[in-house]
């Protein structure tokens, strides 16, 4: 039943299919596997910013199981996240001494202090996304290899509290349209309609599709790797199809499953515009994904190329010159709305009580986050040099990883 044209787009159902299931998808689980790709460092202690929360999930498979940093590689611990470290300590120190160099000498240390803060404020400001702060005691390491999504028993009240305040509090909807998340009520997704016929512009109805695309997305994971057998001698993960019916199937939800999917694809599309516009970063020969095993790394920059030059080739990519693109005044104002938005959801990931559903809704978040930032830079990556550091436009080897991971999930 999913099938035919997108919505906003010009591109097809089963385009994106043959794509990604022979060309993309068997290149890209290859990237993954690899160690650059496969360590996640992440901060699962962070208290939750909007309500006291005390709901932990006590389940053993809510539980999220940390590297030992002996079996993080070396080149990942040492927080190198452009070049190698020798390169990357001497790129800091360039860009801190450009930045004191471009502050007046005649004013006090203080100002030229606050000089500086807002020189990163700036430079954070292009951020979707409420980042994790690696560097806190509580950040650990995660191998995702060893820490799939899957269905963990997280379920009820606690976790209907998430996706209501994703929904109700950040996403543009008509203000007539009211949506009781209740358990369920099959209501869940059905504001896409009212969103069209209200007249609600292309931006807000994008952003309500990537909101949807990602629960699709998380949906779909927990019902193909279901807990299906648990009993003291073994545990068997596999597809439960009745799960899946019942949040998919058109019937069942009465007609909202097969467009939930469809906003699935549309995220797909949205992520894959991203990779084909941000190749000019990772093309310049300064650019390592390092981890210390140096052929490794030097195989895995070819095949993360390969798979960005197949995302450009793509043949009907969507065209994000349509969003913002009225009055700039305005444009300007429902950007920086859309970003405040996703900021605020990114944060509302360190309220959910399981904490393999918060490593992968917070890596997931921060991916989608990352490929916005790319696509709302794209004046900054056509500025980028060939060579030396790229001052204007920046991914930290967070966002690299989240990107890639989300892209894959």
């Amino acid at each position: 039943q999913v099938t035919g044209y997108l919505d906003d787009c010009t591109c097809d159902v089963e385009t994106i299919d043959a794509f990604n299931n022979y060309k993309l998808f068997p290149r890209l689980n290859e990237l993954l596997e690899s160690d650059y790709f496969r360590y996640y460092k992440v901060n699962l202690q962070k208290p939750c910013p909007f309500w006291d929360d005390n709901s932990h999930c006590g389940m053993r498979d809510c539980a999220v199981q940390p590297c030992p940093s002996d079996e993080v590689p070396d080149g990942i611990r040492s927080g190198s996240y452009k070049y190698s470290e020798e390169a990357n300590n001497l790129s800091e120190e360039c860009e801190e001494a450009k930045r004191l160099g471009a502050v007046d000498d005649s004013l006090s240390k203080e100002t030229r202090q606050a000089v500086l803060q807002w020189a990163q404020h700036d430079d954070s400001s292009d951020s979707f996304c409420e980042a994790d702060d690696i560097h806190s005691p509580d950040a650990e390491y995660v191998d995702l290899l060893l820490n799939p999504e899957r269905y963990t028993g997280y379920k009820g009240p606690d976790a209907w509290k998430i996706w209501n305040s994703i929904y109700e509090e950040n996403c543009f909807k008509p203000q007539n349209v009211k949506r009781p998340l209740a358990p369920g009520r099959v209501g869940a997704f059905g504001v896409l309609n009212s969103l069209f016929s209200a007249g609600v512009c292309v931006e807000k109805r994008a952003f309500y599709r990537l909101i949807s695309g990602l629960h699709a997305s998380i949906n779909i994971h927990l019902s193909a790797r279901y807990l299906l057998q648990d009993t003291w001698s073994e545990k068997k993960w596999g597809p439960n199809v009745t799960e899946f019916q019942q949040r998919f199937d058109e019937v069942l939800t009465r007609g909202e499953g097969p467009r939930r999917l469809k906003n699935l694809y549309f995220l797909y599309l949205i992520e894959l515009r991203a990779l084909s516009k941000v190749l000019p970063f990772f093309e310049r020969p300064g650019f390592q994904l390092y981890t210390g095993n140096k052929s490794q790394d030097a195989e895995m920059k070819h095949l993360l190329l390969e798979i960005l030059h197949l995302a450009k080739s793509f043949p009907l990519h969507f065209d994000e010159n349509s969003f913002f693109a009225g009055n700039k005044k305005e444009a300007a104002k429902l950007k920086e709305e859309f970003r405040l938005h996703f900021k605020n959801i990114s944060k509302i990931m360190d309220c959910v009580g399981c904490f393999k559903c918060r490593l992968w809704g917070k890596l997931q978040t921060q991916g989608l986050g990352t490929a916005l930032k790319i696509l709302f830079s794209e004046n900054l990556i056509e500025k980028i040099p060939e060579s030396g550091p790229s001052y204007g436009f920046q991914l930290t080897r967070q966002e690299i990883v989240a990107l890639f991971n989300a892209f894959g999930r």
